[in-house]
C-alpha cells in the first residue's frame, strides 16, 4: 500500500498592524518617487536630506573680506552708495527735499493707493491659504526639528521687532486723530460717540491681522528656504524655485539690494518717530529744547546704546533686550489698565475686537474712490508701505527664531497672537485717552494738535505719579528704539554679507551707525512727512517683489509635500488597512491553494511511479 506524500501546511496568520503600515510606506514611497516628475518645485530628490546645500554653494563664499568686513561686494556697495547719496542730497537741499518728499506722497497716494489696498489684502490671503491648506502640517526645518526658544521668549521678540517704537508713539495719537476726523469709510461725524467706536477700529485696522500676515509672509518664505532647503538667510533664497542658480547673479543682488534700501528706511521711519517721542518726552519732564538738532543728538545717543547691543549678538544682546522690553511694556500697560477707566476699558477692547472682524471685509477693500480726499494716503496707504518696507527686516529677524514651528503654528503665532496682543494695548492707551476725550476730564486733542509726540505724555498727566510714568515710557521708548535698531543691523548684516549668520563687529556697527544717519537726514530734510514718504516709496517696490515671492513659495511647497510622502508616509486610514488586509489574505490564500495543489499532484505522480514498479514485479 502506498503512503501518500502529505504537507503539513501552515495556518494562515491575519497580517499585523505593523505589517500593513510597512506595505503602505513601500507603496507609498514607490508612487511618490515614481510621480515625481509631475511636481514643479526645487527638483530636490526625495531620498535627499533636508539640510543639504545647494551644490558647491555656501553663504558668503564670493565675499570680500578686509579691514575688518565680510560683505557682498554687489549688494553692500550698491545700496550702501545709494544711501550715502540719498543722505547727502537731503542734507544739501533740505528745502527742495521737503517739497520733494510731500509731492511723493501724494503722488503714490493717488496713483498706486489702489495698488497697496490690493497686494496687503493678496498677502492675507495668501498666508492664511498656507497655513490651513495642506501646506500647514509642513515644519520648518524638517519634520524632527524643535523650537529654538520657548513661546514666551518667541513671542517677546516678535512684538518687540513687530512693532516697536510704533505702539508708544501712535497708541494715543491715533485714535484721537481718527476721532476728530473719521475715516470716510464710516461716514460719521467727528468728536461723536459714533466716531470714538470708528476711531479705534480704524486704528486696530491699521495694527491687526494685515501688517502681521505681511511679515508672517515674508518671515515664512525665508524660514522655510533657510532651514528646509539650506539656503542662505538673505531675500534672494526665496526665489530659488524661479531663477534657480541666477539667484547668485544680478537678479539676486537686486533683490537683496531693494531689501537692504527698504529696511534701512522703515527703520528709520520708526527711530523718527521714536526720537520724537522721547524729544517731546524730555521736554515734558526736564524742560530740554525740542527741536531738530536735539533729535539729531538723540539719534546719536540712541544709536550708540543699540550699537552695543547688537555687538553681543542674538543671543546676548537683541533677545535680553527684547525680554526686558516686553516685561516693561507690560507693567506700564498694567498701570494704566489699573489706574484708568478700567471696566470701559474691558468693554471697549471686546466691543472694538468684535466691530473690527465684522468691518474688516469693508475696511480692506476700501479705496476712497468716490468721496475722494487725501484722508487714507496719510493713513492706510503710509501704513501699508511701512509695514512693507520692515517686511524684509521683521521677516528675517523672525524667520531666524522660528525653527522648528509647523507653517499652521507659525501662521497663528505670528498673525493672529501678536495682533490680539496689539487690540489690547491699542484699546488700554487710545481707549483711555478717547475715554478722557469725550468725558471732558482733559483734552488731549489739544495736546494731539499741537504735538503728535507729546499725546502720551498729556495722557499720563491725568493719572497719578506723572513724572514716574512718564519717565517710565520715555525708558520704554528708547528700549524699542534699540531693539528695532539692533535687530535691524543684525538683518542687513545678513543680507550684506551674503547670508552668513554672524558678521564681524566692525560691520555691525557701520549698520547701526547708518540707521542712524538715515532717520536723521529724513528728520532735517521735512520731519514726520518725509518719514511717512520714505516708507510708501521703497515699499511700493518691494511690494512687487512680495507678490512674485507668494508664486516661488507655492512651487517649494508642493516639492516639500512630495519631500514628507516619500520620506514619511502617513498612517493608513482605517478603510485603507482593511482594504490593504483583504487583499493580502487573498494573496495568502491564493499562495496556499497552488502550494496544495502541487503537493497533490507530487502524491499523485508517486503513487503513479510505486503502482508501476509493483507490476513490473508481478510479471
Amino acid at each position: 500500500m502506498v503512503e501518500a506524500v502529505g504537507h503539513d501546511s501552515e495556518q494562515h496568520v491575519e497580517p499585523s498592524t505593523e505589517e500593513v503600515v510597512r506595505r503602505h510606506e513601500r507603496n507609498s514611497r514607490k508612487r511618490a518617487i515614481e510621480n515625481r516628475p509631475r511636481y514643479y518645485g526645487l527638483g530636490v530628490e526625495p531620498e535627499n536630506p533636508y539640510d543639504e546645500p545647494v551644490p558647491n554653494r555656501t553663504p558668503g563664499d564670493t565675499n570680500i573680506v578686509k579691514y575688518g568686513f565680510d560683505l557682498h561686494p554687489q549688494v553692500t556697495f550698491w545700496a550702501a552708495g545709494f544711501l550715502l547719496l540719498f543722505i547727502g542730497l537731503t542734507l544739501a537741499f533740505s528745502e527742495a527735499a521737503n517739497d520733494f518728499f510731500g509731492d511723493m506722497l501724494a503722488f503714490i497716494g493717488e496713483y498706486f493707493g489702489w495698488f497697496y489696498i490690493l497686494v496687503a489684502n493678496i498677502f492675507v490671503v495668501a498666508v492664511l491659504v498656507f497655513a490651513f491648506s495642506k501646506y500647514g502640517r509642513i515644519r520648518l526645518g524638517g519634520q524632527y526639528a524643535k523650537p529654538d526658544f520657548s513661546n514666551f521668549a518667541w513671542y517677546a521678540m516678535l512684538i518687540s521687532a513687530g512693532m516697536g517704537i510704533g505702539i508708544m508713539f501712535w497708541s494715543v495719537a491715533e485714535p484721537i486723530n481718527h476721532y476728530e476726523t473719521p475715516s470716510p469709510y464710516f461716514d460719521v461725524a467727528g468728536s461723536t460717540p459714533q466716531s470714538e467706536q470708528a476711531a479705534m477700529i480704524t486704528t486696530f485696522f491699521h495694527w491687526g491681522i494685515h501688517p502681521w500676515a505681511i511679515y508672517a509672509l515674508v518671515s515664512l518664505a525665508l524660514a522655510f528656504f533657510t532651514f528646509n532647503r539650506g539656503l542662505p538667510l538673505t531675500m534672494r533664497s526665496v526665489f530659488y524655485p524661479i531663477l534657480k542658480e541666477r539667484i547668485y547673479g544680478f537678479w539676486g543682488n537686486a533683490i537683496d539690494t531693494i531689501a537692504v534700501i527698504a529696511t534701512l528706511f522703515g527703520l528709520a521711519t520708526s527711530l523718527g518717530f521714536g526720537v520724537q517721542q522721547v524729544s517731546a518726552g524730555s521736554n515734558f519732564l526736564f524742560g530740554s529744547p525740542d527741536t531738530t538738532w536735539f533729535q539729531v543728538c538723540l539719534i546719536a545717543a540712541i544709536t550708540g546704546l543699540a550699537t552695543i547691543s547688537v555687538v553681543a549678538g542674538l543671543d546676548g544682546g537683541v533677545k535680553r533686550v527684547s525680554q526686558l522690553n516686553l516685561y516693561l511694556a507690560v507693567l506700564f500697560l498694567g498701570f494704566v489698565l489699573v489706574v484708568g477707566p478700567t471696566l470701559f476699558i474691558l468693554g471697549f477692547f471686546l466691543d472694538s475686537t468684535g466691530a473690527y472682524f465684522r468691518e474688516l471685509p469693508g475696511l480692506a477693500f476700501y479705496t476712497e474712490s468716490i468721496s475722494g480726499g487725501e484722508w487714507q494716503s496719510g493713513w492706510t496707504i503710509f501704513y501699508w508701505g511701512w509695514w512693507i518696507s520692515w517686511a524684509p527686516f521683521v521677516g528675517m529677524f523672525i524667520a531666524r527664531v522660528s525653527k522648528g514651528r509647523t507653517v499652521r503654528e507659525f501662521v497663528v503665532g505670528v498673525v493672529l497672537v501678536p495682533s490680539l496682543l496689539t487690540f489690547f494695548w491699542m484699546a488700554t492707551f487710545g481707549g483711555s485717552a478717547l475715554h478722557t476725550q469725550s468725558e471732558g476730564i482733559r483734552d488731549v486733542a489739544a495736546a494731539v494738535n499741537e504735538n503728535t509726540a507729546t499725546a502720551l505724555f498729556d495722557l499720563l498727566e491725568a493719572f497719578p505719579w506723572t513724572f514716574v510714568t512718564s519717565l517710565v515710557g520715555i525708558i520704554l521708548v528708547v528700549s524699542f528704539f534699540v531693539t528695532s535698531s539692533d535687530s535691524g543691523s543684525l538683518v542687513v548684516d545678513h543680507l550684506t554679507s551674503g547670508g552668513k549668520l554672524e558678521s564681524p563687529v566692525p560691520q555691525r556697527v557701520f549698520w547701526a551707525t547708518m540707521e542712524g544717519a538715515v532717520a536723521a537726514a529724513l528728520l532735517i530734510g521735512g520731519g514726520l512727512q518725509a518719514l511717512q514718504s520714505a516708507s510708501v516709496a521703497t515699499g511700493l517696490v518691494f511690494s512687487c517683489v512680495l507678490l512674485v515671492s507668494i508664486y516661488s513659495l507655492k512651487r517649494a511647497f508642493d516639492n516639500e509635500l512630495l519631500f514628507i510622502e516619500a520620506r514619511m508616509p502617513a498612517p493608513p486610514t482605517a478603510h485603507l488597512a482593511a482594504r490593504e488586509g483583504a487583499r493580502m489574505r487573498a494573496e495568502a490564500e491564493a499562495e496556499e491553494l497552488a502550494e496544495l495543489e502541487e503537493l497533490e499532484a507530487v502524491a499523485q505522480a508517486q503513487a503513479e511511479y510505486h503502482e508501476q514498479l509493483v507490476a513490473e514485479e508481478e510479471q
